[in-house]
């Protein structure tokens, strides 16, 4: 029917002209040490907040404790990700556990939304009866979360930009670094005010930042658990690239998809002039232009496509 010619190009060009698209990134930066350290500090913090947020009366305290609760139970989530990503592939599970890192962003974008709306409905309750905050203990309590979290945060600047589980982390890190400032505040003007309410009213405020960040991070997660093109990528300027090559009549069945936080694979079918398509060099190109690194090219010659039937459109 067709020449099943696939590229298999690797990084390490080996001269041998077979199969699929690799195109691995080599050396990923290891997080382990950020996540150790990170969890350690997180963790007690979480447990001095809940016992200092309770001798204080603050509902704001607490609520940042809970969420902090979420970003230590997501800092396990995502570093245990990050190991099984860098586990080789088997013969079960031909693609390795890559998208345990997708599995993971997913998992830790529904903890906070579960978390964030049980801290709304308790400073609902503080808004309509508040009770008084011991000023000093929050002060104390928040300046510590500002620096922890801010210090954790710092650990997980580098590789941010290409990996979402990284991304996700860095963010809550410095949204709790932010939201510890807020608690600091709110506690300075009830000691200048005496308004009790400003307490709850803050904890609604931490609840609307934290939603708008984490409703990003679980619509991006959902998105590459089914399979939806990576951010960062464009179906039509990769289509438009092979539809672009010389030789090449007609493209279809074209796939775009993450295998992973940070690894994107692409399958597709390129009706072509005898011997104008060459998949290895069209793998090397897709991986320089849009970072894809696991490419599979079938070429299909003139009429020989009449007969593929994943040609239409609407048909995966």
């Amino acid at each position: 029917m067709a020449d099943h010619r696939h590229d298999h190009d690797h990084d390490h060009d080996h001269g041998h002209d077979h199969g699929h698209g690799h195109g691995h990134r080599h050396g990923p930066v290891s997080h382990d040490r950020a996540f150790a350290v990170g969890t350690v500090l997180n963790a007690g913090f979480v447990a001095a907040e809940v016992v200092f947020g309770l001798q204080a009366h603050s509902v704001a305290l607490l609520a940042d404790a809970a969420h902090n609760l979420g970003d230590v139970l997501g800092l396990l989530m995502a570093w245990a990700a990050a190991v099984l990503t860098r586990l080789p592939p088997s013969r079960r599970r031909t693609y390795g556990w890559g998208r345990s890192s997708i599995l993971a962003s997913l998992l830790n974008a529904s903890v906070l939304l579960v978390g964030i709306g049980a801290i709304g409905v308790e400073a609902l309750h503080r808004l309509l009866a508040p009770e008084p905050v011991t000023q000093r203990t929050v002060l104390l309590v928040a300046g510590v979360g500002i620096l922890i979290n801010g210090g954790t945060a710092l650990m997980f600047m580098r590789g941010r930009e290409r990996d979402l589980n990284i991304r996700a982390t860095y963010l809550h890190m410095v949204t709790d670094a932010v939201v510890s400032l807020g608690v600091m505040v709110s506690a300075l003007l009830i000691g200048l005010s005496g308004w009790l309410w400003i307490d709850p009213l803050t904890s609604l405020a931490i609840v609307a930042v934290i939603a708008v960040g984490t409703w990003g991070l679980l619509r991006e997660s959902v998105a590459l658990a089914l399979d939806a093109v990576p951010g960062g990528i464009r179906h039509e300027d990769v289509y438009d690239y092979l539809a672009g090559l010389p030789g090449v009549i007609e493209v279809h069945d074209l796939h775009i998809w993450g295998l992973s936080t940070t690894e994107s694979a692409l399958t597709v079918h390129l009706v072509s002039a005898e011997n104008a398509c060459r998949p290895h060099e069209i793998a090397a190109e897709l991986r320089s232009r849009f970072g894809i690194g696991h490419v599979t090219v079938q070429v299909e010659h003139g009429a020989e496509a009449e007969w593929c039937r994943l040609r239409p459109d609407n048909v995966v």
